[in-house]
């Protein structure tokens, strides 16, 4: 709230250099902030009694985008990635496969590790577990296993994050 949305009879308030003036009533903080050109900003409304600040509200919203957006640049957004393996792959293709997963783990993204087992292969989920720690075994000096191996159904799933 600001400037005259403030219905508050008392108000703590503090001056645009963030000394406190003391509690005072709402008429006197208005015309405080008004003979100094600044908006009176309501910052702790669940205090007692509230406490306001006389503040350039324009500039302070500005200054409050302008850090978000800088935020939002040095944010790094993690993607996951997916590598699938069946339960009868090869040793060549495994390691075709697990150079791919070593260069997403090099760029910083989280690889999802699938294998899909067809009719009869559910039943032996061993087999996809052999797999599944032979890939690993591979890429271990990229990555670490964040979300260890797991069978739901006829899927296998394993989820491996970058070394730091």
């Amino acid at each position: 709230m600001i400037n005259e949305e403030i219905r508050d009879r008392e108000v703590r308030l503090i001056d645009e250099t963030g000394s406190q003036l003391g509690i005072v009533s709402n008429d006197v903080a208005q015309r405080t902030a008004a003979e100094k050109g600044l908006d009176l900003v309501k910052i702790a409304p669940q205090a007692v009694p509230p406490v306001c600040k006389i503040m350039d509200y324009g500039k302070y919203r500005f200054e409050q985008t302008k850090r978000d957006k800088e935020q939002r640049k040095n944010q790094k957004t993690i993607e996951m990635k997916e590598v699938r393996l069946s339960a009868t792959i090869d040793q060549h293709d495994l390691e075709v496969k697990a150079k791919a997963c070593m260069k997403f783990l090099g760029n910083g993204d989280k690889v999802k590790v699938s294998i899909r087992f067809r009719g009869r292969q559910a039943t032996h989920g061993d087999i996809g577990l052999d797999v599944m720690n032979t890939f690993y075994e591979i890429i271990k000096g990229q990555g670490i296993i964040d979300r260890p191996a797991k069978q739901e159904g006829r899927n296998m799933y394993m989820i491996l994050a970058p070394k730091n």
